[in-house]
């Protein structure tokens, strides 16, 4: 897509993740129709991730995403995304680290975007829009 910039910074290790953040990045925001946007996905560790949450959510545990939305037209925000989690629940859900990433990174653009999941409702909605953009990803359960 074009004049869209996807900021990676990774925190936890060496390990390329770049091919599977680019392809759902922009699979989403063709998906959602979002031209010319940024973001920023900061990848992270549990204890880094743990922090974060407990500063801006008073939740002292571990979550595998959190978003961060800018506000600003061209700027989604930022996605703190825990790399340990994304393993455990790769296992525990039994597919690729490559389709639990990603769903995490659609999960934390819907977010920037508005999309919660507070109720069925919501939950359903959000779901059904997250596995269009994955299937469109080629990310299979």
């Amino acid at each position: 897509m074009k004049n869209m910039r996807i900021n990676i910074v990774n925190y936890f290790d060496d390990k390329d993740y770049t091919e599977t953040i680019n392809q759902v990045v922009t699979t989403a925001l063709n998906t959602l129709q979002l031209p010319k946007k940024e973001i920023n996905i900061i990848l992270v560790d549990n204890k880094q991730i743990q922090e974060l949450n407990m500063q801006y959510r008073e939740k002292d545990y571990p979550t595998d995403v959190l978003t961060f939305p800018d506000g600003n037209y061209n700027n989604l925000g930022d996605l703190f995304i825990s790399i340990e989690k994304c393993e455990e629940q790769r296992i525990e859900y039994g597919h690729s680290f490559e389709r639990e990433l990603g769903f995490l990174v659609v999960h934390g653009i819907l977010h920037t975007i508005g999309f919660d999941h507070q109720t069925a409702e919501q939950e359903e909605e959000m779901t059904t829009i997250q596995e269009k953009i994955l299937q469109k990803a080629k990310l299979y359960r």
